[in-house]
């Protein structure tokens, strides 16, 4: 790992640092930069991969402060700044991919795309109601067991490397409560969706954390596919499938 000190902040991740064209790889709540491992493998040979542990994940700093999207998109606008990245492409998983969305509303000039993979954006009414929930049973002492068996729940039983994954999430409480408040519980990206005018692929699974078609209706742009043999964690179980749609999606850029 590599750590760049934004004021007292201590932002980790690592940097294959080539010259070809850039990709910065956004993990999910409670997870850290392994997490996209796989996919960051295949992307190797035809870019520079950028795979960071955001604040309060991995080997980032975790102060006790609010997590917002807006403050975790403008962490990474610094760090593709101190690292001189022209034009990335930013890949997100699940809040991941709420990050990306404020960074290219809150940074327009950043991106070259985005990709969200999984993400709980604009979601419908019965993903709602099923996360209401969680804002008070990680209050709890175990919240730790809580919020594994919720990311348990978005697995399919033969997704063997995210449970093994799952049971190593070890996320601080003041970071599991902020993110899942600020990324899915009590957040509206609404806004935020109509201010993003980056070009950008939504990957879900078969049934999409998000009503896509409210989302397409506030960022026009957007192109949508599903993958097959995962339900969430795709960068870790499919990462061949998503390579292969993210290079698609890419090369119909030029």
């Amino acid at each position: 790992m590599k750590f760049l000190k934004k004021e007292n902040l201590s932002l980790a991740y690592t940097d294959t640092q080539t010259s070809l064209p850039a990709v910065l790889l956004i993990h999910g709540c409670g997870c850290d930069h392994t997490h996209f491992a796989p996919l960051a493998e295949l992307l190797s040979p035809y870019h520079r991969v950028v795979n960071v542990d955001l604040r309060g994940h991995g080997e980032s700093d975790a102060p006790h402060n609010e997590y917002t999207m807006a403050s975790l998109a403008d962490d990474l606008a610094w760090l593709c700044g101190e690292l001189r990245l022209e034009k990335p492409v930013a890949i997100g998983h699940s809040m991941g991919g709420n990050v990306g969305l404020e960074l290219s509303a809150r940074h327009p000039d950043l991106l070259r795309a985005l990709v969200m993979v999984d993400s709980v954006v604009v979601p419908s009414q019965p993903v709602r109601e099923a996360l209401a929930p969680l804002d008070e049973v990680l209050q709890k002492p175990d919240y730790l067991s809580a919020f594994r068996q919720l990311l348990s729940g978005l697995c399919l039983p033969t997704d063997k490397r995210s449970f093994e994954v799952i049971a190593s999430v070890k996320v601080p409480q003041h970071v599991v409560i902020s993110t899942i408040k600020n990324h899915a519980t009590q957040y509206d990206a609404s806004s935020v969706a109509a201010a993003c005018l980056t070009p950008i692929a939504y990957i879900g699974a078969a049934v999409p954390l998000a009503d896509l078609d409210r989302f397409r209706t506030l960022t026009p742009q957007l192109v949508t596919a599903h993958v097959l043999g995962s339900v969430h964690f795709i960068p870790l179980e499919v990462p061949d499938q998503l390579n292969a749609m993210i290079s698609r999606f890419l090369a119909n850029l030029n």
